[in-house]
């Protein structure tokens, strides 16, 4: 991937570079599925996980669970979670915005004092479009776009996923950044964009 590539992927709507990985393990929890979409959503997380070099944990000694999924059909069903609008600020208007906006999904991030993510919940109002996509699809999709601070704009054109045969991938240049972003050396979040140059060094690097 060139610079100019990776930067676009961390540069938002407003023209800020913005780039943060986790700082701690993720401790997934999912809420509204049953039993075998669990597992898939679990398998997709470690999966990715490990791409990246990162770990998974049963718990969050903080939050207890730090990375909470939603499926529901409504947006409406939100505000009646219990204890939700504590861990989502603003949750009733930003169910009216999303309501408006028809959307079908949102992510939302907390960061710790070093910038790092912290928390990530993410939220799918299960429409026909995402009725109709494969559970290991989804859950990949999903985890990609929550295991770092991706652009808002970084996959609107294009998938993070690829299709090899019958079976759904992460495409490979997604799969080194992510494995680039995740190393040691690296920072765990900047706001400068020299810091796609180091991750297309990173990149070329592995490659």
């Amino acid at each position: 991937m060139r610079p100019e590539d990776i930067e676009a992927l961390f540069t938002r709507d407003s023209g800020d570079y913005t780039f943060a990985r986790w700082g701690r393990p993720l401790a997934p929890v999912v809420f509204g599925v049953q039993d075998e979409t669990l597992g898939v959503i679990k398998g997709a997380v470690e999966a990715v996980c490990q791409l990246a070099g990162h770990e998974m944990a049963e718990t969050d000694p903080e939050l207890g669970s730090n990375f909470m999924w939603f499926f529901f059909s409504d947006w409406s069903e939100l505000p009646e979670v219990p204890g939700l609008d504590r861990l989502v600020p603003d949750l009733a208007p930003l169910v009216q915005r999303l309501q408006a906006a028809d959307a079908n999904q949102y992510r939302i991030f907390r960061f710790d004092e070093a910038g790092a993510i912290k928390a990530c919940f993410v939220f799918l109002r299960m429409d026909k479009h995402l009725s109709a996509v494969p559970a290991e699809t989804l859950a990949l999709s999903q985890t990609v776009q929550s295991i770092l601070l991706w652009s808002d704009l970084a996959f609107g054109d294009r998938s993070p996923l690829a299709v090899a045969g019958e079976t759904t991938v992460l495409r490979p240049d997604i799969a080194g950044l992510i494995r680039a972003a995740y190393d040691p050396v690296m920072p765990v979040c900047a706001d400068d964009p020299s810091h796609a140059l180091r991750l297309s060094a990173r990149v070329q690097a592995a490659s």
